[in-house]
């Protein structure tokens, strides 16, 4: 099997998923292995996102096959030659991953049915949004192992609040679904059966708004964060007035002056 081969086994793609135009369905397919981030895995994934990059998809949605979404890096593939070389590359590589997801000009929907755990937990707190089963479960449990989940901490950090993300830190502990929302890992909680239907919901809602508003607003909301408030602001200002000169912005102000549903072209 050749390298693209391979990749693609590894990630499926699926584009009009859920029967929705503009959707693109990212499955990690390692289901024996409970889909974990193995070196393949992490490849597979980047060159997924950067073909959706470049694509005119509205959406992305990134899946498990099988039981688990994602149990976390291989861990038989870490140990099997031991270097902080090797590790530095690793890490570096997952790294690049989960900032692709949060540069892509397309919000990114974890679509989570199972256990998500380490780096799986990190991959969910990356996304953008997340709908989860009822009886997902989530947890950097590295500590377990006498491995600190820091990389995992990055993100996990920028969703919960500071003590509910150390705890699970440094307890290793799963939380379900239901806590799982309730700190702010996911926004939604669907039993199994309707996880699907949920998702396809949350994806149909974003695709029916106009793509310049959404890709720059993702851009912006993450770029905020990690400013000042003067110059979030100041930042905020400048892409509010250039996406008021978008076409869709001035006739989605007029639609609603107008009283009509806005005419978008996409």
């Amino acid at each position: 099997m050749n390298e693209d081969a391979r990749s693609a086994s590894l990630v499926e793609t699926e584009t009009g998923a859920y029967g929705v135009p503009g959707v693109v369905r990212l499955t990690m397919n390692r289901p024996d292995a409970f889909n974990a981030l193995s070196e393949g895995m992490l490849d597979a994934l980047q060159d997924a996102l950067n073909e959706v990059a470049r694509s005119e998809a509205r959406v992305v949605v990134i899946a498990g096959a099988g039981r688990a979404f994602c149990a976390g890096h291989d861990l038989k593939e870490m140990r099997a030659a031991p270097s902080l070389a090797y590790y530095q590359a690793l890490f570096a590589r997952c790294t690049k991953l989960m900032l692709t997801i949060q540069r892509l000009p397309q919000p990114v929907i974890a679509r989570v049915h199972g256990i998500a755990t380490a780096a799986g937990c990190q991959l969910v707190a990356m996304c953008d949004l997340a709908v989860a089963s009822d009886t997902a479960r989530f947890a950097v449990s590295g500590v377990n192992l006498g491995l600190f989940c820091a990389t995992p901490s990055v993100p996990l950090s920028r969703n919960l609040s500071r003590k509910a993300a150390l705890e699970m830190l440094l307890t290793g502990d799963f939380i379900d679904a239901a806590e799982a929302k309730q700190q702010g890992l996911v926004n939604r909680v669907v039993p199994l059966d309707s996880l699907d239907a949920e998702v396809a919901r949350l994806a149909t809602s974003i695709c029916a708004k106009p793509v310049e508003a959404v890709s720059a607003g993702k851009g912006l909301f993450y770029r905020q964060l990690e400013m000042g408030i003067e110059a979030a602001y100041q930042l905020a200002g400048q892409t509010m007035a250039c996406n008021m000169m978008d076409d869709s912005a001035l006739e989605g102000v007029q639609a609603f002056i107008d009283k009509r549903p806005p005419d978008w072209k996409r």
